[in-house]
């Protein structure tokens, strides 16, 4: 679907005139990063159940089939690299045109493309700590399977699994800036995972939907764009400089 040049114009507009932006992304931001996403057709959860892989029941009581899961993904990641919509974002937030983004994805790709004021809802999955005390590890440590250095239990990325609770300092901190916001944009998720797909709905100011598919439930954006997250992002950053230079 060919996104229209008037809505490219409107959302940089709104940018430049917010006082406070706050992005929410989710799977398909990452997907564009050749990153799997987990629901869709092609999703990793169509080839693996989660029950068994990505619960904590599997990470202490099937922890090698826990940690190949893990570490294949970890070295995927790796292997990859943040596109150029996650550089446009922290050239936004460097200018303050965006206050904070707020993420459901774990490869740590906002922060890698320079963004600062992240916060990570379901994790990160290079935030190594052991299972038994949370002491921190490396990477390293942890697709060798080496223990905790400290007290000699195994290593897990700091993913939120099945089983647990979102971490309660991202999520206030999420929740209170886009409560605040002025605009929020929403790029890249189906909105199906609870209870961030409620995120949206506390926004008190503009919303706005960057997504290359529709989203089921009953929302309301004040603006949607259908297409690349990637291609969007580009298009509107380079509306931005030109409205400054006009």
């Amino acid at each position: 679907m060919m996104v229209q040049d008037s809505d490219i114009q409107q959302l940089a507009r709104w940018i430049d005139e917010s006082k406070k932006t706050v992005i929410f992304t989710g799977a398909g931001m990452s997907t564009e990063s050749g990153i799997p996403d987990f629901r869709s057709d092609q999703g990793l959860w169509t080839k693996t159940d989660p029950m068994e892989v990505a619960t904590v029941e599997a990470m202490n009581h099937r922890y090698d089939l826990f940690h190949e899961f893990y570490s294949i993904r970890i070295k995927n990641v790796q292997k990859k690299k943040p596109h150029t919509g996650y550089s446009v974002l922290a050239e936004w937030e460097k200018n303050e045109n965006v206050v904070a983004v707020a993420t459901q994805n774990v490869d740590r790709y906002h922060r890698k493309a320079g963004s600062h004021n992240v916060y990570e809802l379901h994790g990160a999955l290079e935030a190594v700590r052991c299972i038994r005390a949370g002491h921190s590890a490396s990477v390293e440590d942890f697709l060798d399977q080496k223990p905790c250095s400290q007290c000699g239990s195994s290593l897990r990325p700091g993913v939120v699994l099945f089983g647990e609770m979102l971490p309660q300092q991202s999520w206030e901190n999420a929740l209170n800036q886009i409560q605040q916001s002025d605009l929020l944009m929403i790029i890249g998720t189906s909105l199906q995972v609870h209870p961030v797909n409620m995120l949206p709905s506390m926004a008190k100011g503009k919303t706005v939907l960057i997504n290359r598919d529709d989203i089921q439930g009953s929302y309301h954006f004040d603006l949607t764009l259908k297409g690349s997250a990637e291609k969007i992002l580009n298009d509107v950053n380079r509306r931005i400089k030109e409205q400054k230079n006009q």
